[in-house]
């Protein structure tokens, strides 16, 4: 399967969602791909469109390599047996997560200004990507999320390795995708145009669904 693009990708997620329109959902998009897609679904279902952002909490001297994950609202996931093999000091992983932490809001800030943070207090939340590889980052935000107790939890990602996927459904009440390929080294792989997000175009769209909401 492969998607012609954002678009058609959140066109298809949107038809695999339809039971949930009209029910007034907060859909959150992780940026900058998630945005694109998660248009599409706000276009289908309808409700309210925001961001959630994750940051990667990196190893000392191996920034790549994620011993954690944390969230704007300073919810923090450790990879405790990993922290443990690399002997990781509590020091670096505190410092890391404010320095994260603060990416975190200065980006949401730069994409949102000073909009009020949506409540997802008994909301119906729909979670969405462009994608998905290892989950790791997702499953910090889906758990950041179960802790504000939403009535039901959604995740919606048009691909994934099916390890990652069986990993994921068991934080949620329904997960949603269109392809689980055994074969998955990137999420691009799966899209014939798969080309860089920029700020303007997740702020543009922002922008013109919250003014349709208004």
């Amino acid at each position: 399967m492969l998607f012609n693009d954002r678009r058609h990708a959140g066109k298809l997620l949107a038809d695999k969602l339809d039971a949930y329109r009209n029910r007034q959902p907060l859909i959150l998009a992780v940026p900058r791909g998630g945005v694109t897609v998660a248009r599409e679904v706000w276009e289908a279902l309808g409700g309210d469109l925001d961001l959630i952002i994750t940051r990667k909490i990196g190893a000392p001297y191996q920034p790549e390599l994620a011993i954690g994950a944390v969230t704007g609202d300073g919810f923090t996931m450790l990879n405790d047996q990993l922290v443990s093999r690399l002997n990781v000091q509590e020091d670096y992983i505190k410092k890391t997560v404010e320095k994260e932490q603060a990416e975190i809001n200065r980006r949401l800030e730069d994409y949102r200004g000073n909009r009020p943070l949506p409540v997802v207090d008994q909301r119906l939340v729909i979670l969405i990507d462009d994608g998905v590889a290892t989950g790791y980052t997702l499953l910090a935000a889906l758990r950041s999320l179960q802790q504000k107790e939403p009535s039901r939890l959604i995740l919606a990602v048009p691909v994934g390795p099916p390890d990652t996927f069986s990993m994921l459904e068991r934080e949620v009440d329904e997960l949603v995708y269109i392809e689980a390929p055994s074969y998955f080294a990137a999420v691009g792989q799966f899209y014939r145009q798969f080309d860089q997000i920029s700020d303007k175009e997740v702020k543009d769209v922002l922008k013109e669904i919250w003014m349709k909401e208004q």
